[in-house]
């Protein structure tokens, strides 16, 4: 039958280098012609940022920056926008701060600097998301792409080791994810399985040593491209599911995404060999999970739902949430049976591909 796919690339500059991001943004602030700067960036990033911007024409420090982003906040920081003029945005932070920022552009259409100091990838994707009354809605509009994201492991030196492994293994699930989203392509395909073999070297580098930069460099570069596959592929299943934890129960976002990706892996990987094999080979593991869970344990990365406020009592509720969210095109049908077993072997941390689920052929 030969290749037949469309592929749409997002129009974006990247800067990459450790200990150019003040410089980067300077040159990137001028470029826009701006004025009046608006600063997205929340506590923990109020250091970096002082040093960051001390040049630049700020309008407005905005630090009000929370999880998820509830409607009432990001209708507060759009008026802020509005008040002060602001004509170009500058989030610096994790998935938060850019979330913040893509929820103003929405709205004003005001060109974004994206500068991440984590793993989550938002700052590469088109992809937009709200909370309202305990639901998390999600979109995708051109508005919220950041013209420029500029990436300094420099700036990730602060973000503790846990966090570190919780927010990469986020942007794993990213590239996990674009192996069978709706929009998969080959194209997408390779950006994301460069985009594991990086994260997998990058985050046992952290974990040995935090304070070097190797090993930062690789998670970055690995966020970046987990994310630009992700833009292109769409939201599977692990997303899916994820949304609605996190709008529904307010779960930690990056450790939410931590805990249920090999539960997904486990379920999906059977019934998609050409991608159980490429993620395989993107971890030099003989199987996908087998790849994932040896990472993991080098880790210590998280391991059970129950941990961060997901109580198995949630999981019909959660089941006839995510159910109507499921694609079409996931490699392997999905009941509120099977979706129960996989939250039920998340909440309490089984070993993931263990008893909840079939065998894989070649483990038997």
């Amino acid at each position: 039958m030969g290749m037949i796919f469309s592929h749409d690339t997002l129009p974006q500059r990247v800067l990459f280098g450790t200990g150019k991001a003040a410089e980067h943004l300077a040159a990137e602030v001028e470029r826009f012609g701006a004025s009046r700067v608006m600063v997205i960036a929340g506590a923990r990033d109020s250091g970096t940022v002082a040093e960051l911007t001390a040049r630049l024409p700020v309008a407005l420090n905005y630090p009000d920056v929370v999880q998820h982003v509830p409607i009432a906040s990001a209708e507060k920081a759009r008026g802020a926008a509005r008040e002060n003029d602001i004509d170009l945005l500058l989030c610096v932070g994790g998935g938060s701060a850019v979330g913040l920022a893509k929820a103003i552009a929405l709205d004003t259409a005001l060109p974004i600097i994206a500068v991440p100091t984590t793993y989550a990838g938002s700052e590469a994707t088109n992809v937009w998301g709200l909370t309202e009354e305990g639901r998390k809605s999600t979109g995708v509009d051109a508005r919220v792409l950041p013209a420029t994201v500029i990436y300094d492991a420099a700036l990730s030196l602060s973000l503790p080791v846990g966090l570190s492994v919780a927010s990469g293994l986020n942007a794993m699930a990213h590239c996990i994810d674009s192996m069978w989203g709706p929009r998969a392509d080959p194209i997408n395909v390779a950006l994301a399985s460069e985009g594991i073999r990086a994260l997998a070297a990058g985050l046992p580098g952290i974990a040995a040593d935090p304070s070097g930069i190797d090993g930062r460099e690789q998670a970055l570069y690995g966020a970046y491209l987990s994310a630009v596959a992700f833009a292109s592929a769409g939201s599977g299943l692990h997303h899916k599911i994820c949304h609605v934890l996190g709008g529904t129960y307010n779960m930690p976002h990056a450790q939410t995404h931590a805990t249920v990706l090999p539960h997904v892996l486990a379920f999906n990987a059977p019934h998609a060999p050409e991608a159980e094999s490429r993620i395989a080979a993107a971890f030099g593991s003989p199987t996908a999970i087998g790849g994932l869970n040896a990472l993991r344990e080098r880790l210590d990365a998280p391991r059970a739902l129950k941990d961060y406020g997901f109580d198995a009592a949630d999981i019909p509720e959660a089941v006839s949430l995510i159910l109507p969210q499921v694609p079409a095109n996931n490699p392997r049908t999905v009941t509120a049976e099977n979706l129960a077993e996989l939250l039920t072997a998340a909440v309490h941390g089984t070993e993931p591909g263990g008893m909840a689920f079939p065998a894989l052929p070649y483990l038997e």
